[in-house]
């Protein structure tokens, strides 16, 4: 179960920046619409490249 500020990491592109394998950090969970988070992805050195709207099949949890 994905949670609020749990580290995830995207399984596939989702825009031109956030590419398959990018990691991020989720700001919300939608409870109004199951499986929808709001996530923060940054790159390697942790800045950021996007906040997206995502699906749980989009994401999986990391750490």
């Amino acid at each position: 179960m994905i949670k609020e500020y749990d580290i995830v990491k995207s399984l596939k592109s989702l825009n031109d920046k956030v590419l398959k394998g990018c990691k991020g950090t989720v700001l919300i969970v939608y409870s109004d619409f199951p499986s929808t988070f709001e996530v923060e992805f940054v790159d390697e050195i942790n800045e950021t490249l996007d906040v997206l709207t995502v699906k749980g099949n989009d994401i999986i949890k990391i750490e």
